[in-house]
Formats: structure tokens, C-alpha cells, sequence
């Protein structure tokens, strides 16, 4: 695998030098400083991609070139930023980074009820509560029909929660939601949180699908043109929030969005989490289906229960067994290398590490401290040396 790592610019509290002592030795990265729907100009890319190159790494992976509300909902003006993006593809192809992860979430992208829940070892880990959300989305922001959502008891248990709940906590709850985590490119106050949820209003599962279809058609045969490969990123978490459709969190919604755009430039990020927590989906079944078209990997782990809370296990431990996993992309790599593929090797990065040790002090980006992405790695490394030894 090409060990990857990402980083989210110059005020990354992990810099290039730090990831470069890690063994990583390509990165994942975007402009997060350009607004939604805007092209990406050339001398931008050029200007990242030289700063990452002279401290002697790869601009591997575009993570993400965000997708317009406008054209999730293709309302407003979803042609115009059709048109921007194709634009940005094509000056991504010319500054040679071809490959682009993506997602099509509505409003908001991953997303978590605490991002500092602390674990027996006392290292601190991303989590995900069902009834913090409730809380949030029912006395909190009080988002008309919600308690369609819940059943009776969901909603009294939301309630006990929420009263136990201080003023500052309440801030907490709400700012974890929808302020933004790492990687999105805006967040919300309540009110604006609200109004674009109101977007969404006539907007299910099936129409949300038939506009990423729509989407799709419109900009592959542009990254196929470029030799870009799109790798749509899972549901983070793989389940229908405040009223939200998801329509990528399971093995037929893969089948539904090959079946109708089957370019291999239509391809996938398999994030082991974000599919992990759904407890119908096969993962190793999901990548030997889709491995011809797998073109980039998220290696992490979630700890799941019945109810459907999780929190971000170590990479080794959790509800997906990444010794399976592991062995499937080893296959997956030499079978493309047998055939002449330039991509064989796949980029890969430890994903949503722990805050521990000296990162248990310091500002860090949730999920993306150093040392607990650099433990993952580590065990990473292992597992496939492991493995491809023994395949030999």
C-alpha cells in the first residue's frame, strides 16, 4: 500500500516535517481555503503541491474537492458549479494529481456527538451517542418533525439526557455537531443549520440518489477524459440524520452507483469505519466485489453496540477484522501489478487516530493528532509486511 497521511495545510498542528518522520510518503490534502462551488486554480495547486514536494513528499490524493449544496439538492445554481468543477478536475489532472476523493452527505459530512471520550487506557477517542444526537436534534435544535425519528423511548431517554445537560455542555453538544470537524468546509450556527436543512425538505433517499446519478454522468466522462479517478467516500456515520437521506453506506448503494455510471473512473474509497458501523455490511465481501475500482483506502476501526453508539477503536481492535481486510487489497495489489496497472499500489492512511500521550496536551485537529495516527500506521506497517511475507 502507499502509506499516506493527511494534512490540512500550513496550519496543520502536524507538519510536513512531523509526517515525514512517520514513514508516510505521500499526502492527502485539498485547499480548504477555496469556497464551495469555486474552480481551484492552477497557480493554487501548483503553489500545494510544490510546498508539499520540497519537504520531500507526494501530493497523493485530493481529499476533497467538496460538492455544492446547490448541486446535492440541483437547485440554485448547481450548473454553474457543475461547470467549476469539471474546471477544477481538469487543472488537477494538469498539475498531475489524479486521484479525488469526494462524498455526497447532505449538510453535513462526518459527523460525532464528542470528540474527546476517554478510553480505559486514558487516551481519548471520536464517538458517536444515538441519544446525545437525539437530545441535540429534539431539545436542542428543535428541528420540526424530528420525533418522527425516535420512538417513545428513545425520545424520554434524549430527554434525561438533555436535562442533565449544563448550559457550556449544551454549547459543547451543539458546537460538535455542526461547527464542522476536519475535512468539511463549513459549519453552521443553529440558525443556518436549520435554514439549510430546509432544503432538504423535499428531498428523500431515492431523489438524493437519482441527483449523485445525475452528478455523476455529468462530470466522469471529464475525469475519465483526465485520467482522474473519483473515489466516493461512505456515510459517515452509514445512517439517516436529522432527516437526512444517506444513499452510500451499503453494498447496494455501490451496486446502484456502478450499475448506473459503470466508468471505472467511477470509483470508491473504502473506509473500513464508515462502512464497519453498519453491522449488515461485509467488508471483505464489499472490496473483492468493487476491488478493480477501489482507488483509494481510510484504514481504521469503530467499536460498535446494539443501539448503534461507536467510538473509534485502535486500528487492530474494533468490529472489522483488518487482518482480512489487509489480505484482500495484498491481493488486490498484485493482481494489478500482474496485469500492468499503473495503480497498483494503493494509497492508504490510518485514519481518526487517538489523542494520547504528549497530543493529551496539546491543540490537536479530533481525530488527527500525530502520535495516535502514527500507532496506527505502526500497527498498520506490521500487519502488511505480515501478511505479504506469508503470501510469498
Amino acid at each position: 500500500m502507499k502509506q499516506t497521511w493527511r494534512w490540512f495545510g500550513p496550519k496543520d498542528p502536524v507538519s510536513l516535517l512531523d509526517i515525514k518522520q512517520t514513514g508516510a510518503t505521500g499526502i492527502v490534502s485539498a485547499l480548504h481555503y477555496i469556497k464551495n462551488g469555486e474552480v481551484w486554480p492552477i497557480d493554487d495547486i501548483l503553489k500545494h503541491k510544490i510546498t508539499i514536494e520540497d519537504a520531500g513528499l507526494q501530493w497523493s490524493v485530493v481529499e476533497s474537492v467538496p460538492i455544492h449544496e446547490d448541486i446535492k439538492t440541483r437547485s440554485g445554481n448547481y450548473k454553474t458549479y457543475i461547470n467549476n468543477y469539471r474546471i477544477s478536475l481538469q487543472n488537477l489532472a494538469q498539475c498531475g494529481i489524479t486521484t479525488v476523493c469526494y462524498n455526497f452527505m447532505p449538510v453535513l459530512d462526518w459527523t460525532r456527538t464528542s470528540l474527546d471520550y476517554e478510553l480505559k487506557d486514558g487516551s481519548k477517542a471520536l464517538r458517536f451517542d444515538v441519544t446525545a444526537f437525539a437530545a441535540f436534534e429534539l431539545y436542542i435544535l428543535k428541528r420540526d418533525g424530528a420525533t418522527s425519528s425516535y420512538s417513545n423511548e428513545e425520545q424520554e431517554a434524549a430527554l434525561l439526557y438533555f436535562k442533565k445537560l449544563s448550559e457550556a455542555e449544551i454549547t459543547k453538544l451543539s458546537n460538535t455537531i455542526i461547527a464542522g470537524l476536519p475535512g468539511t468546509e463549513e459549519g453552521y450556527s443553529l440558525e443556518q443549520f436549520q435554514k439549510v436543512l430546509n432544503t432538504y425538505s423535499n428531498i428523500n433517499a431515492e431523489q438524493l440518489k437519482i441527483n449523485l446519478v445525475a452528478f455523476l454522468k455529468e462530470i466522469i466522462p471529464t475525469a475519465a477524459e483526465n485520467n482522474i479517478n473519483m473515489c466516493i467516500h461512505p456515510d459517515d456515520p452509514p445512517r439517516s440524520i436529522l432527516g437526512l437521506p444517506r444513499v452510500v453506506s451499503t453494498e447496494a448503494d455501490f451496486d446502484y452507483l456502478v450499475q448506473e455510471v459503470p466508468n471505472k473512473a467511477n470509483g470508491i474509497t473504502f473506509c473500513t469505519g464508515s462502512l464497519g458501523v453498519h453491522p449488515d455490511n461485509d467488508l471483505p465481501k464489499i472490496f473483492k466485489k468493487y476491488a478493480d475500482r477501489i482507488y483509494f483506502l481510510h484504514l481504521r476501526n469503530t467499536l460498535r453496540d446494539a443501539q448503534g453508539n461507536f467510538h473509534e477503536a485502535n486500528h487492530l481492535e474494533g468490529d472489522t477484522d483488518m487482518f482480512d481486510i489487509v489480505s484482500e487489497v495484498i491481493k488486490e495489489e498484485k493482481r494489478r501489478k500482474s496485469i500492468g496497472r499503473s495503480d497498483s499500489q494503493i494509497p492508504m492512511r490510518p485514519d481518526h487516530g487517538h489523542q494520547m500521550l504528549d497530543d493529551l496536551n496539546k491543540n490537536t485537529n479530533p481525530g488527527y493528532s500525530g502520535i495516535g495516527r502514527l500507532r496506527g500506521l505502526a500497527e498498520l506497517r506490521g500487519l502488511e509486511l505480515g501478511i505479504y511475507r506469508n503470501l510469498i
